[in-house]
């Protein structure tokens, strides 16, 4: 049988198994032992021989065709009711399914990571995610008003890449008065997620009573396990000599069951929440670089919580380290290829996604410019060290050669005013010669 290898839980394998379900498309699912282990199977030489990214979900066809990327893999497992039986159809699928790539995607993990314990908690991040997913919410309320599906009169692909995207968001957080607002969007998911076809692949999808919040144990319970023994196993401490140890033993037992008594329950992590906890700790490849004392969290938190031009700005140009970090300028290379603005959005914000990891090292403003089909991206890229960060990881190395480079000098004006300009979204940004459209920070 074709395919599909995943992790258990994975919202991203559900659209493609959801798509098969309607299609009747042949599918095996492996996802445990002894067929695939998170992990393990993805990083050896026969899956990156197939799969170089070494992610999943990842197809394979009983002819050895292969396809990563979920969305790819969806579609190809659809039929022509999924993809859409006509040219406008299917163009209005293909825009529903960026959609949720761009603009739910995003927020939703900003929102909803935090409370399954893969994330850090970050409370202004936290709240921007909050009213990204309202604006998200009124979209497709609107939308839905008079309509009981995203594209036609019956589910589409569109209705299976949205509702999968949605998921943790109606198991996790979405209470009851935050969704309240929203009618329409919530008669539409529990429409989706109770048709047979879904229920086949997702089980029953129980809408949170309470919008779940962080727990900061669960997050430390979740983080890299040291020396290969759990939190939970780790060798007890010898026990102080002196007073401690003369202590009656039926004191030091009455004291161990208190503090047992206080301890909140531990809660047992998800296979999901397991596998996205699972990966090992690379190698930082900034490990060779001297230390530099220009913090750049510091310099986060100015431009996320105060004002740019007579805060932040003033701040990022005391501070910087013109020795240990860099100033890059970056242009998308194909603007003739940009035709709608959201496909650009999605564009720059799928390139920031795959760059996670160098968010402790690297900031970015990066701006839309101009309308659909007559636009272009650019953007201001602080990174550390004197050399383009990109080639220092083969994870980095997807989007950067789409873009032209041009190394900037931090003491001239020209490089100021830029820096101004791209970070504060306002200017006249006179080497562009299109209007601003919109702006998005990798931070």
């Amino acid at each position: 049988f074709p395919t599909l290898y995943t992790y258990p839980e994975n919202w991203r394998a559900f659209k493609a198994q959801i798509a098969a379900q309607y299609s009747g498309a042949r599918l095996k699912v492996a996802s445990s032992a002894p067929a695939f282990t998170f992990g393990q199977t993805n990083r050896t030489p026969a899956f990156l021989n197939n799969f170089p990214l070494g992610k999943v979900p990842a197809f394979q066809g009983d002819d050895g065709f292969c396809l990563f990327e979920s969305n790819a893999i969806a579609h190809y497992l659809s039929n022509e009711a999924l993809r859409g039986s006509s040219p406008q159809a299917q163009s209005q699928v293909l825009q529903w399914v960026s959609f949720a790539d761009a603009e739910i995607i995003p927020p939703a993990s900003a929102w909803v990571f935090p409370t399954l314990g893969i994330m850090q908690f970050n409370k202004q991040a936290t709240e921007q995610a909050k009213e990204e997913v309202k604006k998200v919410l009124s979209v497709l309320n609107h939308h839905l008003n008079t309509r009981t599906f995203l594209v036609g009169e019956r589910v589409s692909l569109a209705d299976i890449s949205v509702a999968c995207s949605m998921i943790w968001l109606y198991k996790q957080v979405l209470e009851p008065s935050f969704r309240q607002p929203f009618p329409n969007v919530t008669r539409w998911f529990q429409t989706c997620v109770n048709q047979p076809q879904f229920k086949t692949v997702l089980g029953e999808v129980k809408l949170c009573d309470k919008m779940a919040q962080f727990d900061p144990k669960k997050f430390t319970d979740m983080q890299p396990k040291k020396d290969g023994l759990p939190k939970k196993d780790t060798p007890p401490k010898k026990e102080k000599a002196g007073k401690e140890a003369g202590k009656p033993q039926e004191k030091k037992d009455k004291k161990k069951k208190e503090e047992k008594e206080a301890a909140p329950a531990e809660e047992e992590m998800d296979e999901c929440e397991a596998a996205l906890a699972s990966e090992p700790k690379t190698k930082d490849p900034f490990a060779h670089l001297p230390k530099s004392a220009f913090v750049m969290d510091e310099f986060k938190r100015k431009y996320s919580n105060e004002d740019t031009l007579t805060v932040a700005v003033p701040h990022f140009w005391e501070h910087f380290d013109k020795e240990g970090y860099s100033i890059w300028y970056g242009e998308y290379k194909y603007p003739e290829e940009l035709t709608m603005t959201f496909m650009s959005c999605n564009l720059i914000m799928g390139m920031f996604q795959r760059l996670d990891k160098l968010r402790k090292n690297g900031f970015a403003s990066v701006i839309l410019f101009g309308g659909n089909n007559d636009s272009s991206i650019s953007g201001i890229w602080i990174f550390r060290g004197q050399d383009l960060a990109f080639t220092l990881s083969d994870d980095w190395q997807i989007d950067y050669e789409s873009y032209a480079w041009r190394k900037l000098d931090p003491d001239s004006d020209e490089t100021k005013t830029m820096v101004k300009e791209y970070f504060a979204w306002e200017g006249e940004f006179k080497h562009v010669g299109k209007p601003f459209n919109q702006g998005k920070c990798f931070k």
